[in-house]
This record gives C-alpha cells, sequence and structure tokens, in this order.
C-alpha cells in the first residue's frame, strides 16, 4: 500500500474519547485505511454501512442494544456511515455510554454525513478529508524525480488509488469510477433522479476549468433554471467531485465581486466525463493550461487539509481583464500565484493589485511545483 498521509493523523487521534471522522469520496482508499491502521485486530467490530441489515441494527437503538451489539469490543469502525440513519444519535449513544470505546467512522457525502453528526457530536469529534492520492505522497512513495517526470500522466489520468497502481488500465478504470461510484450517492439524495442533467452539468464544468463560470449560462445549455443548477453544484461539491473559488475584492471598485471558478478534485475525473484521454502534446494550449491551474491548485488542497493549513483561498479579476489564478491568505498575509505549464512563460503581478494589496507572486510551473506542493 503507498503511504496516506492521514495515518498518523488518525493514529495520533485515537483514544480520547471522541469519535474520529473521514470524510471524502468512494474509491479513495479510506476503508483501505482503516485495514492498515486495524488490520485483523479481533477486538475491532467492523460494520458497512452498505449492508442493509446491517443498517436495521441501528434503526431505533438504545444505548442497551448498542451495548450488546458491540460487546466487548474495543474499537468500532463503520465504513460509508452515511448510508445509515441517525448515525449522530447512534454515534452520540455510543460515546457518552461507552467511554473505553473508540469509533472511527467513514462516510463519502460530507452534506449527508455532516448534517447527520454535527449537531449530535459537538465537542465529540475529531474530523478528516481523505482525497485521491496526492503529489506529496506520491513523491514520498517514489521520489521528487521520478513524480516529475510523471506530471504530464498525472494531468491526465490523476490520482485515484486504482488508477495509481493498475498501469496501462487506467481509462477502463476512471470509466467506471465516472459512471458508477461517482453518482451512487448523490443521485440518491434530494429525489435528484434526471442523472443525464447531472452528466450534462459536469461535462459542461469539464470544459470551463479555469474560467469564469455562469450559472444561467449553464443552466441554458443544460435546460434547468440557475438555482436548480447552483443546487446541483452544492452537491457535487459536497461529494468531493468539485470544488469552487470565489472572487478575492476588497477596496477596488472594478474588481469583480461574485464571480466564481470551479475545479475538479481529480484531473482523471474531469478527462473520464468529457471521455477525452488525449497526450498532452496533442491538446491546445488553452486546454494544457487549464488542466496544469486544475492539477496545481487541486494538488495545493489537498495539501492543506493534510496539514490543517488554515487560509482563505480566491482567485483575483478585475475588469479591465486582468487576473490571478490562485490567492491565499495566512494570518493576514496574502500569496499569489499564476500557473503557467511553459516554464519559459513570464508572468507578473497586475500593476493595480500590487499597488493596493501587500503580497507575495510567484509563477508555478513544472520546474518548481515541488516548492507549491511540498
Amino acid at each position: 500500500m503507498i503511504p496516506r498521509k492521514l495515518e498518523n493523523i488518525v493514529t495520533g487521534a485515537l483514544n480520547k474519547r471522541k469519535a474520529v471522522i473521514i470524510l471524502g469520496p468512494r474509491q479513495v482508499g479510506k476503508s483501505t485505511l482503516l485495514k492498515t491502521l486495524f488490520g485483523n485486530d479481533q477486538d475491532i467490530y467492523w460494520i458497512n454501512g452498505d449492508e442493509q441489515d446491517i443498517r436495521s441494527l441501528f434503526d431505533n437503538a438504545t444505548s442497551t442494544s448498542l451495548k450488546a451489539a458491540i460487546g466487548n469490543h474495543r474499537y468500532v469502525v463503520i465504513d460509508e456511515a452515511q448510508r445509515i440513519s441517525d448515525i449522530g444519535i447512534n454515534l452520540k449513544l455510543i460515546i457518552d455510554n461507552m467511554p473505553n470505546v473508540q469509533v472511527v467512522v467513514t462516510g463519502s457525502s460530507s452534506f449527508e454525513l455532516s448534517n447527520k453528526i454535527n449537531e449530535p457530536l459537538t465537542g465529540r469529534k475529531f474530523e478528516y478529508q481523505m482525497f485521491p492520492l496526492s503529489f506529496g505522497e506520491m513523491v514520498s512513495h517514489t521520489s521528487l524525480l521520478e513524480e516529475k517526470r510523471l506530471l504530464k500522466h498525472r494531468m491526465i489520468f490523476g490520482y485515484y488509488p486504482d488508477v495509481v497502481v493498475n498501469s496501462g488500465n487506467e481509462k477502463e478504470i476512471l470509466q467506471n469510477l465516472a459512471s458508477s461510484y461517482l453518482f451512487k450517492d448523490i443521485l440518491s439524495f434530494d429525489k435528484i433522479q434526471k442523472s443525464e442533467q447531472l452528466v450534462r452539468l459536469l461535462q459542461c464544468l469539464a470544459l470551463q476549468i479555469g474560467s469564469q463560470v455562469s450559472y444561467n449560462e449553464l443552466g441554458q445549455q443544460i435546460g434547468i433554471d440557475s438555482k436548480t443548477v447552483e443546487k446541483y453544484i452544492s452537491l457535487l461539491e459536497k461529494c468531493y467531485i468539485i470544488f469552487r473559488l470565489t472572487s478575492f475584492s476588497r477596496n477596488l471598485r472594478n474588481e469583480l465581486k461574485k464571480s466564481r471558478k470551479i475545479y475538479f478534485y481529480d484531473n482523471g475525473i474531469r478527462n473520464a466525463i468529457l471521455g477525452n484521454y488525449s497526450l498532452i502534446e496533442n491538446r491546445m494550449p488553452s486546454e494544457i493550461g487549464a488542466l496544469w491551474e486544475n492539477f496545481a491548485i487541486a494538488e495545493r488542497m489537498k495539501k492543506n487539509a493534510y496539514e490543517k493549513a488554515y487560509c482563505n483561498i480566491w482567485f483575483w479579476r478585475n475588469k479591465e481583464q486582468q487576473e490571478i489564478d490562485y490567492i491565499e491568505e495566512a494570518d493576514g498575509k496574502i500569496s499569489a500565484f499564476e500557473f503557467k505549464w511553459n516554464p519559459n512563460k513570464k508572468a507578473s503581478i497586475p500593476s493595480s493589485f500590487e499597488k493596493e494589496y501587500s503580497s507575495d507572486f510567484s509563477v508555478i510551473n513544472p520546474n518548481n511545483i515541488d516548492r507549491f506542493l511540498l
């Protein structure tokens, strides 16, 4: 198994009388991580929320019935917990009435699981996010040189574990992920039944990475209203398929204040949605630039999440079309970044931004990507 950043983090959170919650999309390795941590330990009670008979154990459960089910097990591991009704209340019963039992929970839909656990588990949980493999994890597994050599490959096929370890079968695996697992949870919630609209929306978003997105325009292309577009995008984001950047604006009257960009957590999923796995060399420069931007920002998101690097993130643009790809603010310090696939391409900070805001500015290309992601 490729070592995961969360392994040491989760290990350090155990046995502190709090539930450990691991959120992330399906197939990123949550179950594998738990099996690595706990192995075949007989002191563990494993529960799979995808199984109907298991879910029934929690229907109208009491502390007495839960104690009887758990018995003398020291650890309770609940996989795909978003499928269990009233999971938060059940976890609270375990934590409050069985203080010597450590509960570890995974879920593939942050919006569903978080809604069920946040209030009941206030002050009773540690919560972490897990993503597809990261640039940093792969560098630790192989080497920086090897991972830089594979950048073109990663920009097309991404970092899902099954994709990474099954060289030569990337297309088949990604098509299966994009057509099955991505929609398994989202289509079961909120009475979303028109999966073709969801697929068309994702295709439109995949063609617009790195560009500003209009909900009205998307709705017109797909045949739904802008409020439904926004609702679908919110659900897709909470299922860890996409994420949004909003525009940075504070002082300048000509700054765009309500714009947003949308990126995919994994380049491979983006390309699978479009059914386009053509080599980097065969793509238009504008698309290469967009793929590079998506790759770099998504990997930075993973890095910040694993390191608990608390910061605000945006992009910036004004009405004169001056733009900065990515901005972070941490502890009052602003850092601005431009992404260029071609190391020979130059970029400078827009004069209006530089005049108004004190910031560091960097251009990120394949030669220095390690400084941004490690």
